[in-house]
């Protein structure tokens, strides 16, 4: 058995993790104790795989424990591992805190079951990604076999709510006494920001002379350095800019009144749209309009072309004018 052990080094800060590999003496430093003693127990399976072939009991709370420090360590955001957290409590509470040999395909359809019944489904294929990525996860460390499979459910395909031009132009025309509103819904309609990605640009952030602007997730902490905007658009931030005061930096300094906002719907008679239905309309108009999926994927700023094409474009017009190309009329 080959051995790994967490040290400190005399007026040196942080904690280290030595071992012997090949014959020779190395060493990996690390910010804390408790990230050392992880990485120590990570070294000390790699170097002895040859001896643990077979499946490792281990608790639950161990489990969890390793799997949210080894997801820290390969940079996953805090969303998203709160988002597996939420799962992993929900499994937790339905079925309990099971050690590793414990979890099993029955265990697995019991949660899935159960917890079908408390959430639509949507938001339970949410759970079962979150379970399958943990899943994996420990039948990579194996604690697990290879046995458990977990799918997601098929979802009845809702249609993508999005507005045809007749609808825009009414929403613009009763957005013109309030033009910090009218600015949110072009931006949403012309680039397809989010409402807190829209809230939180600053004046610095545009460029008028390229017609861009830097944009950063607030969702995804991802930036796009140069997203283009259409010169009208560019045109429209040009002249509520120059109406604002020369030493404000935020784009908007009013917050986003939703209050006023569905005043502004029903009087477009849109009373259940969403401000989030925008940046749908924005995916839809360009697959309506013959872009390719990948660039609305880039600009929407989405990881899958799949979530792309089912949630955020509406192709009906797209496949009506397909259908309409046919010669029926000839066949006739």
């Amino acid at each position: 058995m080959k051995k790994v052990w967490v040290y400190k080094r005399t007026g040196i800060k942080g904690w280290w993790v030595g071992w012997y590999e090949s014959g020779k003496r190395k060493a990996k430093a690390l910010p804390s104790k408790r990230l050392a003693e992880h990485y120590c127990q990570l070294k000390y399976s790699q170097l002895n795989s040859d001896v643990f072939t077979g499946i490792m009991t281990i608790s639950w709370e161990q489990m969890v424990e390793e799997y949210r420090e080894t997801k820290k360590v390969q940079g996953v955001t805090e969303a998203t591992l709160y988002e597996t957290a939420l799962t992993l409590r929900h499994f937790e509470r339905l079925i309990g805190k099971c050690n590793s040999k414990q979890i099993s395909q029955n265990s697995i359809d019991k949660f899935v079951l159960e917890r079908g019944q408390e959430i639509k489904r949507t938001t339970l294929n949410k759970d079962i990604r979150n379970l399958r990525t943990f899943i994996n996860w420990c039948r990579e460390k194996r604690y697990l076999n290879g046995t458990i499979k977990i799918k997601e459910l098929k979802e009845e395909e809702k249609p993508v709510k999005s507005l045809n031009d007749a609808q825009i132009k009414k929403l613009m025309s009763v957005t013109e006494y309030y033009p910090t509103m009218k600015i949110r819904i072009l931006l949403a309609l012309g680039t397809g920001l989010r409402l807190g990605d829209i809230q939180s640009l600053n004046i610095s952030d545009i460029n008028f002379e390229n017609n861009s602007i830097t944009t950063s997730s607030r969702k995804t902490r991802k930036s796009m350095g140069t997203r283009p905007v259409s010169s009208i658009v560019m045109t429209e931030l040009s002249k509520y800019v120059c109406e604002l005061d020369p030493g404000q930096e935020k784009l908007f300094n009013d917050n986003f009144s939703h209050k006023r906002w569905r005043k502004l719907c029903q009087k477009a008679g849109l009373a259940d749209l969403k401000f989030h239905d925008l940046r749908k309309t924005f995916g839809s108009m360009l697959a309506q309009n013959g872009i390719s999926t990948a660039v609305t994927q880039k600009l929407l700023e989405h990881s899958s072309s799949r979530l792309t094409n089912k949630v955020y474009t509406n192709v009906d017009p797209v496949l009506r004018h397909a259908v309409e190309q046919l010669p029926v009329g000839e066949w006739l």
